[in-house]
């Protein structure tokens, strides 16, 4: 089954309209939080079915608004929708009760504590990073779970949040969903070394490369790389290495040496960014020749050789340009027994 509907979201003083469905009981929204908007009737344009829709629900009526996105909603249950996203700034009229649920004026950082739906989310972020008109695929399980989404055609980053322990908490999200929020997720790190004939090691930095969304131009660890959702956590990690580095290793190839949790907040490119990983952390001990690496251009710039002692320090001191976890790297150090460490 297909159906045609509208969304909007109407701004005011730094606030969403929000409607939080609680009057219908077969209703695939209730006790969610959505915007206003409804199904088209028959010959109606979108723009038609918003400005009736809001006129419906509210009292209010539009006089500024933007057709900003259409957003193909897959319930998992045979039920597949086309919604016509709209943002309106600018409106007449008095607001009216409304036959749908409770009508509220909610604070845009607040809205993400609601309860909302995770692909709704995305399309907050999408939104409020200004994004050009976009086409949005969104895939649920027949209940709130997200399966899989896709921007504009190309599919979208997804995974598995986790509770505080490390377990999975059953929420899966959006990638840059979860770095708006700082939402705990899994990753996968690995550690490329050398051992000297003194006894000490060399590790394998990769610059990431300047195009990065989150630390660009950084020295960072050999290769890391998200969980997909759904993963395995050694396969993610033997991905990352290929893709990366072009290194095609084995599960025998990596050493496990610890968990490391972390977390870091910064602003990119105007935005905040809120990083909170539970690693996985891997030793890699295999020769490597640096002219041998197939660099992953739209992720790593360079690679580099250093002595491990001496890469501690510039991390101390703050000479080298990186966005290395000092704990995670003399976990590192305590793992191949680094004589006289920092």
């Amino acid at each position: 089954m297909k159906n045609m509907s509208t969304l909007c979201y109407m701004e005011k003083e730094g606030s969403y309209l929000m409607l939080h469905r609680t009057v219908k009981k077969q209703d695939v929204n209730k006790d969610k939080w959505i915007g206003v908007g409804g199904h088209f009737e028959e010959g109606e344009s979108p723009e038609e079915c918003v400005l009736r829709e809001v006129k419906e629900e509210t009292g209010y009526t539009l006089t500024s608004y933007q057709y900003r996105g259409l957003v193909t909603f897959l319930s998992g249950d045979g039920v597949t929708e086309y919604m016509s996203l709209f943002m309106a700034d600018q409106f007449t009229g008095e607001e009216i009760p409304c036959d749908e649920g409770e009508l509220e004026w909610v604070p845009k950082e607040k809205v993400w504590d609601l309860n909302i739906w995770e692909g709704d989310k995305i399309f907050f972020r999408l939104l409020d990073e200004k994004l050009p008109f976009f086409s949005l695929k969104l895939v649920y399980d027949g209940h709130s779970g997200l399966v899989s989404a896709s921007l504009n055609g190309k599919p979208m980053e997804l995974f598995d949040i986790l509770n505080e322990d490390g377990s999975k908490s059953g929420i899966v999200r959006e990638r840059g969903v979860t770095h708006c929020e700082g939402s705990l997720h899994p990753t996968v790190h690995i550690w490329i070394v050398r051992e000297k004939e003194c006894g000490d090691y060399d590790v394998l930095l990769q610059k990431r490369s300047i195009h990065k969304d989150s630390y660009p131009g950084c020295y960072d660890i050999s290769a890391a790389g998200h969980v997909a959702a759904g993963e395995d956590i050694l396969e993610s990690a033997l991905r990352e290495l290929e893709e990366e580095l072009g290194i095609t290793a084995c599960s025998e190839d990596l050493e496990e040496i610890g968990i490391h949790k972390g977390w870091t907040e910064d602003v990119f490119y105007g935005r905040a960014f809120k990083d909170y990983e539970w690693s996985h952390v891997y030793l890699y001990r295999k020769s490597v020749e640096l002219q041998e690496l197939r660099l992953q251009e739209s992720e790593v710039e360079e690679v580099i050789w250093m002595d491990y002692n001496k890469c501690l320090k510039m991390i101390q001191d703050g000479s080298l340009k990186n966005c290395i976890y000092e704990d995670e790297f003399r976990m590192v150090g305590e793992a191949l027994k680094i004589n006289n460490p920092i």
